[in-house]
């Protein structure tokens, strides 16, 4: 147990996550200045299509954590650079920004640019994409009186082949303006051979629910953690046999526990490298940033006005409209007169108590607009294309079919119930208890990818790719797992020996691949040896660690190890 965990530690620590220096980003930079959500947008970022941290006075993690006044970190934006499950040299592409090495795993190609100079069809999609998260969240008023039936009957049911691989089909796939996809449901639950019940629910319950339940701000497990949760359900239902591929003999507890967790995780591995990968290098902007910025410029439907701009937010009868004289939003001096009104969701400026409070849906400035999110969170500090929820969920759900040996949840049906006035904590709410169904485990995935523009997260373009990226992982992961139940694989040892960290902290290295045999020496650049304090040999690891002095200056030195040798770098 020793050995096998001090493995896997020493492997944390080779595998190009940077853990040593806590995480850390090694050389990307933003290059959009921050922007502060608390207070109207007055002045545009650098560049629209790229990336903009947020500044916020405090920020509470994914994990809870409270993180004092600050501007947020990209999280993991070289994680092309950490070693895969599955995915291979195949899968990566290589580029080059400012001298530094982008790994990109499974790239989609760019997404839409907004153009400041000409309409075109990367344009158009870009300003309809993240005015449709506007639009989306006009939805999330329980009390607008508009009902829908959110049961397998309804919803899900969508082919990936049915998914637009071009940017200006997208709006044949989403419904624009009343939400939701093409989806059509399930004829009936295959296990009961009967027809799906209805589940009618307010429209504006559904979608917070919905948001909040897949969300991965505090308090949520993230999507990885959601669909261990969701394996766990799983396994625990009494009609679910635990046949590996739905074949053969039961297997025992353990024995299907280490085999689902080791897929399902190596696969969850594979989708945050090639998710994370592709939001390193295109760095592409959040919703919260792109409409703030659209609208301070205008609008791009009619020319005739005055704030005509051809990177402006189009119009939209009853959900993007400019301001005039007399609206309510105009100002005492009409100091708001051609600026961008969004019916929309109001904002966290409309709740002093989350446990009684709603927004609700209104006309705001456009220019204090916000994601369905806790103040203190916003939205995920890190770029959006693509979307990891995307990603992760239709990667999992690739999976736990071919776990299981069927895309149908035990019994046909799995469920969630959000309690009355209980569940929701953005806000109050929801204000009857909704049920959310999944006939499998692939409309659980779409269901997730829909919530995250629903909660202002995500514009479609981040979606789909994401989508169909998944289902690569996943099914590729699912492969390249199997054999190792078989002892099929043949692994190939490592002889090379790395030396790490370098830069050298806190006056030691560590040497993989070592023997007690093995010679070590340090020198200067002027040839001047230094002593090494202390050499110990790990039998268990191979790995042999170097502690030098404490008062070792800064500098480039030369480590010989036998007949090689390795520069390194001291940094105090």
């Amino acid at each position: 147990g020793n050995y096998i965990a001090e493995t896997i530690i020493a492997y944390g620590n080779l595998d190009g996550s940077r853990e040593l220096s806590q995480f850390d980003n090694a050389y990307y930079q933003p290059i959009n200045s921050a922007l502060a959500p608390v207070v109207p947008t007055t002045v545009l970022m650098q560049d629209p299509n790229r990336w903009q941290p947020l500044s916020l006075d405090a920020f509470i993690d994914q994990s809870g954590n409270l993180i004092p006044g600050t501007t947020i970190d990209f999280l993991s934006p070289e994680w092309g650079n950490v070693l895969p499950f599955a995915m291979s040299e195949e899968d990566m592409t290589s580029y080059q920004r400012e001298g530094n090495t982008y790994n990109v795993f499974n790239d989609p190609g760019a997404p839409p640019y907004l153009s400041l100079s000409e309409n075109n069809v990367s344009s158009d999609a870009y300003k309809l994409g993240f005015s449709m998260v506007s639009i989306w969240g006009s939805h999330l008023d329980p009390a607008d009186g508009v009902l829908w039936d959110i049961s397998p009957a309804a919803l899900g049911n969508t082919n990936i082949d049915e998914f637009p691989t071009d940017y200006e089909d997208y709006p044949n796939f989403y419904n624009v303006l009343e939400g939701g996809d093409i989806g059509t449901g399930h004829s009936q639950n295959p296990v009961t051979g009967e027809s799906y019940e209805s589940n009618i629910v307010p429209r504006g319950d559904y979608t917070r629910v919905l948001a909040e339940f897949w969300a991965d701000g505090p308090d949520s497990e993230t999507p990885p953690g959601h669909w261990f949760t969701i394996l766990n359900h799983v396994n625990d239902h009494p009609l679910f046999e635990k046949k590996f591929q739905g074949e053969g003999d039961v297997l025992n507890d353990l024995e299907w526990d280490v085999k689902s967790y080791f897929i399902l995780g190596g696969t969850m591995h594979d989708a945050a490298i090639s998710a994370w990968s592709i939001k390193g290098w295109y760095d592409y902007v959040r919703p919260v940033s792109a409409i703030r910025y659209m609208a301070l410029l205008g609008q791009s439907t009619d020319e005739t006005i005055d704030n005509y701009n051809f990177g402006g937010i189009p119009l939209v009868d009853g959900y993007v409209e400019v301001v005039e004289p007399g609206d309510p939003l105009a100002g005492l001096t009409n100091q708001h007169v051609g600026k961008i009104k969004l019916y929309t969701w109001r904002g966290p400026d409309f709740i002093d108590n989350e446990e009684t409070d709603e927004a609700g849906v209104g006309w705001i400035l456009a220019e204090n607009w916000w994601p369905y999110q806790r103040p203190t969170f916003v939205t995920p500090p890190f770029a959006g294309f693509v979307s990891g929820h995307s990603t992760y969920s239709r990667a999992a759900a690739e999976v736990l079919t071919k776990i299981t040996g069927s895309e149908f949840f035990p019994g046909g049906m799995g469920e969630f119930v959000a309690k009355q006035n209980e569940f929701l904590v953005f806000e109050d709410g929801p204000s009857v208890d909704v049920t959310l169904q999944w006939a499998t485990y692939r409309d659980a995935s779409d269901q997730t990818s829909l919530s995250r523009i629903w909660g202002g997260i995500h514009p479609p373009a981040d979606d789909i790719p994401g989508r169909i990226i998944g289902e690569k992982i996943g099914l590729n992961a699912f492969d390249f797992a199997v054999p190792y139940f078989s002892g099929e694989i043949n692994t190939v040892q490592d002889e090379s020996q790395i030396v790490f960290p370098n830069p050298v902290e806190n006056f030691e290295v560590f040497i993989t691949n070592t023997n007690a045999l093995d010679s070590f020496s340090l020198f200067d650049i002027r040839g001047r040896q230094i002593a090494i304090l202390n050499t110990d040999f790990n039998e268990f690891s191979k790995r042999t660690r170097l502690q030098f002095p404490h008062d070792t200056s800064e500098g480039l030195y030369i480590l010989n190890i036998n007949e090689s040798s390795v520069m390194l770098l001291f940094k105090n």
